[in-house]
């Protein structure tokens, strides 16, 4: 049975010191359609040692897209990884085939938990 009813909507109080921004959608579908393109593409970087790809492994923390930029944060299955600097290239080179625009990744000091990837050792 599908759901035929419409979420309430709330409209934030008038604040004469809110940003211009505030008038934009809650939801782009244009922008979320990029952020899975962007995440299908990352499923072609496979970590050598684990064998299962960075998206799978929970290592993509966050994307954020701009218009002539993009960055995305993510982390590594351990602080010396030896395979970083080869993940951190093919992350890049997989996004701008995206996104046609110059990709920035910034690794984050955020260790990784196998659970995070419904991996249980």
């Amino acid at each position: 049975m599908t759901d035929t009813t419409t979420p309430d909507v709330v409209t934030p109080p008038a604040n004469d010191a809110a940003p211009a921004a505030a008038d934009a959608p809650a939801f782009d579908p244009e922008r979320r359609a990029t952020e899975l393109a962007i995440l299908d593409a990352l499923r072609a970087v496979v970590d050598p040692e684990i064998g299962m790809n960075v998206v799978e492994l929970a290592l993509i923390k966050q994307i954020l897209l701009g218009p002539d930029t993009t960055e995305i944060k993510m982390i590594l299955t351990t602080p010396f990884c030896p395979y970083a600097g080869s993940m951190i290239a093919q992350v890049k080179e997989q996004a701008e085939s995206v996104v046609e625009h110059d990709v920035k990744v910034t690794l984050l000091a955020e260790r990784w938990d196998p659970r995070d990837a419904g991996l249980m050792w």
